[in-house]
């Protein structure tokens, strides 16, 4: 098998387009491709999946050990012909500026993976060749495959740009992407729009694909790459699930890691989805609740007006039955939010509109213009709770557009240090078997996570059932 990732020099230079572009070719080709993104983006692996018909996973060396990132890449490709790694950011941007903790450059090291880099030329000529060798020389640990150059006006633009960086670098020229309204993935305020709400998803995977065919030398990318040394794969435990994990999944509710989900089902859990937007009832016999991150906002009416639903998860809690929500999953079960159509960019005119929710949480919550704790947390128990005993450490991830306006007394089981503002605070809201937040948790980051919400949802199983 073969594997490489593909950077950029910074954000937005197009890494998403092009990663698509080569895992569509592949595709076509008749390889099976499985993708990756690196660091906690839960969007970019939509589309990935849709492309590749693989579930894409996630590499972060920031929430998760060596280890846990090289079990994480193992076993997800086993039975791959090539694995596309698509970076984060820039390639060597990190959670700090005096290291590369945390970047894709510090996974590309890890997992020894070739670089692809991504550089936007739109408003480039000669000059691209110095960024293209300064990427080369900053770190000598670094093998790079290949230059993709994007945005590029036409033929002559590229013949130009690919002199001026064979003039001056090693590293070989692969070809070049232009600017194309149909490929583009229109974005909102979390990130790139679903793959199923873009008209005309299967003729853009096409369309990308024939452009890598014309544009990328795609088979000197793959007679440069070596074969990687046969996978070691050690299985999860094969495990009769002993209790059933309803977990939200559609369009309002999607931000989950899938590693998690393979996680809670080898400690024993079977997962049963369900829809909050267009089931009106639970599935049968479940035995705790998940739900995700994702778009409640962008659904708040319909959500609300989901009486029988709502009706439903308040009567489970109400049973004792274990609830865990995240980000999304927070704002559903508040007792309601305030949304603004001008910080969801549906129009100019900022209209205040609040919905109702569950209301287990004594909170009310309203929508931001901008993020709200952005970036990597971490994470330490303060008393005992669904995830695991007082004390656990654990990190995660925020990323939201809303917050808090209003708080009764209610109890917490995290304190929290956000990364980027070095602040301090309490999150994690509980009460009863209730356990919700807005930091978003990769179940790999510790093992035990996922056994102790198993252990807990199986230990009030038995309680209700004796009691019963």
């Amino acid at each position: 098998m073969k594997a490489f990732l593909i950077a950029g020099t910074a954000s937005g230079v197009g890494k998403t387009t092009v990663a698509l572009a080569i895992m569509a070719a592949f595709r076509r080709r008749g390889l099976v491709v499985q993708p990756f993104k690196c660091g906690p983006d839960f969007l970019d692996t939509k589309h990935h999946s849709e492309v590749c018909n693989r579930s894409s996973r996630n590499l972060d060396t920031w929430m998760l050990n060596a280890d846990a990132n090289r079990a994480v890449f193992c076993r997800a490709c086993v039975g791959a012909d090539v694995a596309v790694v698509e970076g984060m950011m820039g390639l060597f941007d990190a959670v700090t500026g005096d290291s590369d903790a945390g970047s894709s450059a510090e996974i590309a090291k890890l997992l020894k993976l070739p670089i692809v880099l991504v550089v936007d030329a739109s408003k480039s000529a000669r000059s691209v060749a110095a960024v293209v060798r300064g990427f080369e020389v900053f770190d000598p640990e670094l093998n790079f495959a290949g230059v993709i150059l994007n945005g590029v006006a036409g033929q002559s633009h590229f013949r130009l740009l690919k002199n001026a960086i064979q003039s001056g670098c090693e590293t070989p020229v692969l070809g070049w992407l232009l600017y194309q309204s149909e490929i583009t993935i229109q974005e909102r305020h979390l990130g790139l729009e679903f793959p199923a709400e873009q008209s005309n998803s299967e003729n853009k995977v096409e369309i990308l694909a024939r452009l890598a065919e014309e544009h990328l030398n795609l088979d000197v990318l793959l007679d440069q790459l070596s074969d990687l040394a046969e996978i070691q794969v050690a299985r999860g435990r094969s495990v009769q699930a002993s209790v059933r994990i309803g977990v939200a999944r559609d369009q309002a509710f999607s931000f989950y890691y899938q590693d998690n989900m393979d996680l809670l089902r080898e400690a024993g859990a079977e997962i049963v989805e369900f829809s909050p937007l267009n089931d009106r009832s639970l599935p049968a016999d479940l035995d705790a609740l998940y739900f995700g991150g994702g778009y409640p906002e962008l659904y708040a009416e319909q959500l609300s007006e989901n009486i029988q639903m709502q009706e439903q998860i308040r009567a489970f809690a109400k049973s004792n039955r274990p609830i865990y929500a995240e980000c999304g999953g927070l704002i559903y079960l508040s007792r309601g939010i305030s949304t603004n159509s001008g910080c969801l960019n549906v129009s100019q005119t900022s209209l205040v509109k609040k919905y109702s929710m569950i209301g287990l949480l004594p909170i009310d919550l309203e929508m931001t213009d901008s993020l709200v704790d952005f970036g990597y947390v971490d994470v330490e128990f303060t008393s005992d709770c669904l995830l695991g005993p007082k004390g656990t450490i654990v990190r995660g991830h925020s990323f939201h557009f809303s917050r808090i306006a209003v708080r009764d007394e209610i109890s917490t089981a995290y304190n929290v240090t956000y990364s980027l503002s070095g602040q301090h605070g309490i999150e994690g809201y509980t009460g009863g078997n209730l356990l919700a937040s807005y930091v978003h948790i990769h179940f790999g980051a510790d093992p035990a996570l996922a056994t102790s919400f198993v252990d807990h949802v199986s230990k009030v199983k038995h309680e209700l059932s004796v009691a019963a």
